[in-house]
């Protein structure tokens, strides 16, 4: 696995090889950036920062309204990041050579992507947090998944509810604003690692949805 892991990694790094003279932004850059714009623009109200473990693995699972969410989360949240991100967002390859510039993981949807999942979990059992929307996308079902649960379950990293509010006004399909937006983290939900088991999953992340839609 390891070595598939590795490969793939340098295929995609030759892929991008010469796209940019320069390097990709690290995730510190990143976070400077679209912090300082977002607190601009919308005038980011964090709540709830005190719940976030200062170091360890976390899994931090928000609800899912807008292309904006991901930068809106890693701007609330000072920890380093890693996103599991749909893998179509690779297929343009400037936003791809920033995505991985930033560590996020793509994942194909509807395909049972293993490697992905397996890239995620490495994360969280070398201590790292992780960022998953068990919504998916923002458009169609809008049922959760079981990812976010899955990871927790299968390393015991606690799952972190976090409600997003206000992006969907802020930017969604034929809609852009400026309103404030608020991020709210609630208590870490302690999960004890165990096999993997799709009925623990299903009730795990049903659980998790009571709580972020809890908060407000």
């Amino acid at each position: 696995m390891e070595s598939l892991m590795g490969a793939l990694a340098d295929r995609r790094e030759k892929n991008h090889a010469g796209l940019l003279p320069f390097p990709a932004p690290t995730y510190a850059q990143a976070h400077c950036f679209f912090g300082s714009l977002v607190r601009a623009l919308y005038r980011l109200d964090v709540v709830g920062a005190d719940h976030l473990p200062a170091a360890g693995a976390m899994v931090i699972a928000p609800n899912h309204e807008s292309v904006l969410d991901g930068i809106v989360l890693g701007a609330a949240i000072s920890r380093e990041l890693r996103f599991l991100g749909k893998a179509e967002l690779w297929q343009s390859r400037l936003l791809g050579w920033v995505l991985d510039g930033l560590g996020a993981v793509g994942i194909k949807r509807g395909h049972g992507d293993h490697l992905a999942l397996a890239r995620m979990r490495q994360a969280l059992e070398a201590g790292q947090a992780v960022a998953i929307f068990p919504q998916g996308a923002i458009y169609g079902d809008r049922v959760w998944h079981r990812g976010a649960a899955r990871m927790a379950l299968v390393t015991g990293a606690p799952l972190v509810p976090v409600r997003l509010v206000g992006t969907a006004r802020a930017f969604s399909r034929g809609r852009i604003g400026f309103p404030r937006l608020r991020v709210i983290i609630g208590e870490p939900i302690a999960v004890v690692r165990a096999l993997e088991e799709p009925a623990a999953a299903t009730k795990l992340t049903e659980r998790l949805r009571t709580a972020v839609e809890s908060l407000a």
